[in-house]
């Protein structure tokens, strides 16, 4: 794209404005790419669903960006067998390089029962639009498109570099589009990254994350016997293999609920901004008489300042096929969530020795790490994080807020020393209600706006088109 940005004398004040009103113009478009995106059943695993609907995000994620302007759009393999999507647009000479992330793959849909809109139709109710990756992370996808198609409409170019990324296997933990950034750098270099992975705190209110949690996962295989035993003849005296795994596993918390593994330092304070409890309740939608877990430390200490360990899944027999009998062999998949700055390699380490030495019986214990992830923390007194404060506070009309995230993004540590020099933002549309890998997934239109404009104005301001006063 060769079009050249319009000097700031012939845009003056009015350039916010003219953003936003692109912008605008710019939402049925973008709920179109959106549905057609969300039709695609983009799940990075072949066992849940077929693996040319990745095939077709990809291909579909490299038209979009195309027909946006993007140039040298490419499909890269990578080694967990994932495509990314790549290009890079140069911008007038001696302008930031800013890099543009999002991710097209999305989690399974869970229980069909909990949605009451298809998952794989973007079906708009109440004022939202619903469908499996409306707001994770599709919908920030979209609002990068929408962003940088009003700056073209406004500029007729773009007033910085612009290098795009879009990942195919983010959801799986599994290291594909890190293995090819380190194999192949270039594609990466930027003085500038959107991470638009995140969300805001609440709906309305801008958030910058600055903080993430490392994640480790692992596979924790008990065998006790060679078949189930019947639990008349030999219950009792039977050393039941799924009772010893949950015996290992309950040793994971201790009677407040806190995390508490053998070794791994658990007495951290966060230093940041609290997380009100009443809130917490909503978003987490706790049931009546439960209330949030706190430990010897706050909700927002646990939730970015302390390991957490989460059972994700048990492999033991279903109700509907329930047998009297004592099981010789039960599975789980544990995940473990750390601050920041704790090397979760370590940790991951410290799980399982826990895990072993505290499953009973003389079991014989198998444990299989699945995922790593080490955490993040962002630089945030640069030049490029004052401009998109500029154009937060412009875009939502309030000033932006920091939080950390428990969630864990294991790219952004990888990008972080791959392009040492650059300021890493993490932003995004998601926000409390948009209820992120659970069933009714959404995402709320007006926050896909804002945070493209948002965008839009960050990008601006870099090119030199905005001042404080203007913006």
């Amino acid at each position: 794209m060769t079009d050249s940005p319009v000097p700031e004398s012939s845009v003056g004040g009015s350039l916010a404005a003219r953003l936003a009103a692109a912008v605008d113009a710019g939402m049925p478009r973008a709920r179109d790419d959106l549905a057609r995106l969300v039709a695609l059943r983009s799940v990075a695993n072949p066992a849940i669903e077929p693996e040319s609907e990745c095939r077709a995000a990809a291909a579909l994620v490299g038209e979009l960006f195309t027909d946006t302007g993007v140039d040298g759009i490419r499909a890269h393999p990578t080694p967990d067998g994932s495509l990314a999507v790549v290009g890079r647009t140069a911008g007038p000479e001696g302008t930031p390089r800013v890099l543009l992330y999002s991710h097209y793959d999305v989690v399974p849909v869970g229980d069909p029962a909990g949605w009451q809109t298809p998952p794989w139709e973007l079906t708009e109710r109440d004022g939202r639009w619903y469908g499996r990756g409306s707001a994770d992370c599709k919908g920030n996808l979209v609002a990068s498109l929408l962003a940088l198609r009003a700056l073209r409409a406004v500029l007729g170019g773009w007033p910085v570099e612009v290098a795009v990324v879009c990942e195919g296997s983010e959801e799986q933990s599994s290291g594909g589009m890190e293995a090819l950034a380190r194999a192949n750098p270039e594609l990466v270099q930027c003085d500038a990254l959107v991470l638009a992975d995140t969300g805001n705190v609440e709906a309305g209110l801008p958030t910058l994350t600055t903080s993430l949690r490392g994640t480790g996962s692992v596979l924790m295989t008990v065998r006790t016997m060679q078949h189930p035993a019947h639990s008349g003849m030999f219950g009792g005296a039977a050393p039941d293999a799924l009772q010893a795994l949950l015996m290992a596993l309950a040793s994971l918390r201790d009677a407040s609920g806190e995390t508490t593994i053998d070794g791994l330092d658990h007495d951290g304070v966060w230093d940041g901004a609290p997380f009100d409890s009443n809130r917490f309740r909503d978003d987490a939608s706790l049931v009546d008489g439960v209330d949030p877990l706190s430990g010897a430390g706050s909700i927002a200490d646990l939730l970015w300042a302390r390991p957490a360990a989460t059972v994700l899944a048990i492999d033991c027999p279903p109700i509907s096929q329930v047998t009297a009998a004592a099981q010789g062999e039960a599975r789980a998949v544990v995940n473990l969530r750390v601050p920041a700055d704790t090397d979760a390699a370590a940790a991951q380490r410290l799980l399982i020795e826990h895990l072993r030495s505290h499953t009973p019986f003389g079991a014989q214990v198998e444990i299989e790490p699945v995922s790593l992830g080490h955490g993040f923390r962002a630089r945030t007194d640069g030049s490029a994080y004052a401009a998109m404060r500029r154009a937060m506070r412009t875009a939502f009309g309030c000033d932006a807020v920091t939080t950390g995230q428990g969630g864990s993004i294991p790219l952004a540590t990888a990008l972080a020393e791959l392009v040492p020099g650059a300021e890493i933002m993490l932003l995004g549309v998601e926000e409390p209600a948009s209820r992120i890998h659970s069933p009714g997934e959404s995402v709320d239109p007006d926050e896909l706006r804002r945070t493209a404009l948002a965008q839009a104005l960050f990008l601006a301001d870099l090119g030199g088109l905005l001042t404080e006063e203007g913006s």
